[in-house]
């Protein structure tokens, strides 16, 4: 007769495995989750990692959980929310050009 196995044994690799996450991997989950495409989110990820701080990324991830975006004008709509200029400007910038594939 088999067991169920506690919760911990099942937790435990999901978690190691969350923690493993890079910056760029969270941002572009985050991006892809808020309604921007995955090949645009990737580019936009890779690009803004190395402009913005982890708190600031982390701010930029949690629009994702707000609900997805219908555009990138209107993701970026959301982001003017957040109140934070360099979060604004990097993200901007970030999509424009991978918009223009040159990111």
């Amino acid at each position: 007769m088999r067991g169920i196995l506690p919760a911990g044994l099942v937790l435990a690799p999901l978690l190691a495995l969350a923690a493993c996450s890079t910056p760029e991997q969270m941002t572009r989950a985050g991006l892809e989750s808020a309604g921007i495409p995955k090949p645009m989110a990737g580019c936009m990820a890779h690009r803004m990692v190395d402009r913005l701080s982890l708190l600031q990324l982390r701010r930029l991830a949690g629009l994702g959980k707000a609900g997805e975006s219908k555009s990138v004008d209107q993701f970026l709509y959301r982001v003017r929310s957040l109140n934070d200029s360099k979060i604004v400007g990097v993200t901007t910038s970030s999509a424009a050009l991978c918009a223009l594939g040159v990111g």
